[in-house]
């Protein structure tokens, strides 16, 4: 049975992207945010056992689950297909996340990540038949997976599996016709099937919530009062079939307005669609590295490169034609420890995980160049 997607709140809050203190997570803004979200009446909240180094389902325990009455909110995490070596692993896994959190089932499970690279992997292993097992146990409530592959292996794995009960995918206006990513077809694809979409990246990594003076000026010629970002999150949820918008929310500024925005929820005018795609068209004629954070291609790095911190100093350095303030942002993440980007020694472990797909080797030489 499919999920309600009316009865889901319309912003998750994804804990991916946690504030950190002395490079660790400040558990005290955490709690702060989640109190201010679940205030809000909503409660859908977005985990993974990779997030934060594994420390992102502890937090979710500490700040939530120790917190507030299980009834009281719905938890999400994922199953890594790459920490996989047999069946076994995959209730060693699902234990592990139930005891970090401290919670005796989750209400949303998904497959993390499925992509055209590790697809046979997932079906060797009987992931899917897995996870309806564990949702006949009790263990979960809802049974899904998040998608960053082609649209014809969306199809592909939407047929093996009627089963599935919603797909989180990533979707934005930047994205909808991007070749790589190809926010439109996967959105038409479930749309048409009448899949219920939980959505990740609705403002591209931060990407959407600032941009050009002159592009910002178009939203604000017409909604002078609203965030940058509140118009990206806007365009997803005014798609029909979108169930919740997840955001990674790192301080306690974008958690308001986030709740602001779609707790007040007006679905996009004509005129503010049309504002969007002529300031779509207007930043997709400027190459970006369509780099999301999301941090993947970190943890394996052997020479601890940040990568998703190198890409932003070089698109920094393209969208505002300038070079000072990316290559003192730059100077400072190596000089906290991080490798350079001429460290890069093309082991290629960043590019098997990234979801985007990008040529990170490729991009770290042109890095190096521009940057030190």
């Amino acid at each position: 049975m499919k999920i309600n997607a009316d009865l889901m709140p319309k912003l998750g809050f994804g804990l991916m992207r946690l504030p950190e203190k002395d490079g660790r997570i400040d558990m005290e803004e955490v709690c702060r945010m989640v109190d201010l979200y679940m205030e809000s009446g909503m409660n859908y909240f977005d985990t993974a056992y990779v997030y934060h180094g594994g420390k992102s389902e502890v937090a979710a325990g500490e700040a939530i689950v120790k917190r507030y009455p299980r009834d009281s909110f719905t938890l999400a995490t994922k199953l890594p297909v790459w920490e996989l070596k047999n069946k076994d692993d995959r209730d060693r896994i699902f234990n592990e996340q139930l005891e970090r959190a401290g919670v005796d089932y989750y209400d949303y499970y998904l497959l993390h990540s499925v992509e055209n690279g590790n697809i046979d992997k997932y079906e060797s292993l009987d992931c899917f038949s897995w996870g309806v097992e564990k949702k006949k146990e009790g263990k979960i409530k809802h049974f899904g997976f998040s998608f960053h592959g082609s649209p014809d292996l969306l199809e592909e794995v939407l047929d093996r599996h009627p089963e599935v009960e919603f797909v989180q995918i990533q979707l934005n206006y930047a994205d909808w016709n991007n070749p790589v990513v190809c926010s439109g077809k996967l959105y038409e694809i479930l749309h048409k099937r009448n899949i219920p979409m939980i959505i990740m990246e609705p403002v591209k990594g931060g990407t959407l919530a600032s941009l050009k003076p002159e592009l910002e000026a178009k939203y604000k010629a017409i909604r002078p009062d609203a965030s940058i970002a509140s118009w990206a999150l806007r365009f997803v949820a005014s798609l029909p079939g979108v169930a919740t918008i997840l955001s990674g929310m790192s301080v306690t500024e974008q958690m308001k307005d986030n709740i602001n925005t779609l707790s007040n929820f007006e679905p996009l005018s004509d005129e503010e669609r049309s504002a969007v795609e002529e300031v779509t068209s207007i930043m997709l004629d400027i190459p970006l590295i369509g780099c999301t954070a999301c941090k993947y291609c970190i943890d394996g790095c052997p020479m601890n490169i940040s990568i998703p911190d190198v890409f932003k100093s070089l698109n920094t350095m393209t969208l505002y034609d300038e070079t000072f303030r990316p290559k003192t942002y730059y100077k400072g993440i190596v000089s906290s420890g991080h490798g350079k980007a001429s460290d890069c020694i093309a082991c290629g472990q960043c590019e098997s995980v990234c979801p985007q797909h990008l040529p990170i080797i490729e991009l770290m030489q042109t890095a190096a160049e521009k940057l030190e």
